[in-house]
């Protein structure tokens, strides 16, 4: 690709992330951080887990995302018998035609929300984990390849414990983004109910105003313009740094994996092309690290006795590391 067409490409990303904001802050108030981080995962082929209260309009903005995308939507709610064939599909015997046919799950489309993932068994889970990071599912040892592009929101609520189990260190490693919701402020409080009591928030209506500016197709080459948003080697040196930051850091019993380095790599391009750059800057990186690291470390016991959270960790290494 020439340095016009790329040039090109990025402003056209940057068109998409204001119309995007622009449509819809006429109906979501807040929440802009979850919308930023939804739109770098699409472009950076990446997948977020969102823990928090529930409430916080994760379904509306992922589902109005779709639509102005123009993408496929589908979401799974977590609960303890769901069964890998609900997510994935299953094959059925057709006795009439003598054959086996194929319903699919919910897992073929392009954005998955997957409400509660720790609400689902662990068998589950597992096979979710294929979709995640082979973008493909196997059924009855047939495998089969997903919508491009695919991604999923995953969301798990920390105040209910009962009935749950906690994804283990390999699952939350596949998520690009781990991120916490948090409730409106004041003022943002008073913008819902000044709306619901004007007649504003009603889905239905705010969904037919919303038409496609891309299709499936044009992400892909959106994608394609991310991956050539370049880095130039004192950033890549400081995504190392801070990675390996957090595998030495005293209070950090597992730092982030090489997973978190090309989380990095790849999320700091989309954000870049966001802000309608076709260059990485250090802020990018600092940015998105502590989305990209939160979920992958796992503090000492000593740390956590002491009440010391990953944030604060966090906190001190973007501090400490430099650009050199």
């Amino acid at each position: 690709m020439d340095a016009t067409a790329q040039e090109n490409g990025i402003a056209e990303i940057a068109r998409l992330y204001s119309t995007v904001n622009e449509k819809i802050g006429t109906f979501v108030v807040g929440n802009q951080q979850l919308i930023d981080f939804i739109l770098v995962a699409m472009l950076s082929e990446g997948h977020i887990l969102i823990e928090g209260v529930p409430g916080t309009a994760k379904t509306t903005i992922a589902k109005s995302i779709a639509l102005i995308t123009g993408c496929g939507f589908n979401r799974i709610q977590g609960a303890i018998d769901l069964q890998p064939t609900d997510m994935v599909g299953v094959r059925i015997y057709d006795q009439d035609k003598k054959e086996f046919s194929l319903r699919k799950g919910p897992v073929f489309t392009n954005i998955l929300l997957a409400d509660e993932i720790n609400r689902v068994n662990p068998k589950s889970q597992s096979a979710f984990i294929e979709s995640m990071s082979e973008r493909q599912v196997t059924i009855d040892g047939i495998t089969l390849s997903l919508p491009n592009p695919f991604f999923v929101i995953a969301t798990q609520n920390p105040f209910e414990f009962e009935g749950t189990f906690p994804l283990i260190e390999a699952q939350r490693d596949r998520f690009m983004f781990g991120i916490k919701s948090s409730q409106l402020n004041p003022e943002e409080e008073l913008s819902i109910i000044r709306r619901i009591n004007s007649g504003e928030l009603h889905w239905d209506s705010f969904a037919k105003s919303l038409t496609p500016h891309l299709s499936p197709q044009k992400i892909q080459e959106h994608i394609g313009i991310v991956r050539n948003v370049r880095i130039e080697d004192p950033v890549l040196e400081y995504i190392r740094d801070l990675v390996i930051a957090t595998r030495n850091h005293s209070d950090i019993d597992l730092g982030g994996s090489s997973r978190a380095s090309i989380a990095l790599v790849t999320g700091a391009k989309a954000l870049a092309a966001l802000r309608n750059r076709s260059y990485v800057i250090p802020d990018d990186v600092k940015h998105i690290a502590p989305a990209v690291l939160n979920h992958r470390i796992l503090l000492s016991r000593e740390a956590e006795i002491g009440g010391v959270t990953a944030q604060q960790v966090l906190d001190e290494i973007l501090n400490k590391v430099e650009v050199l």
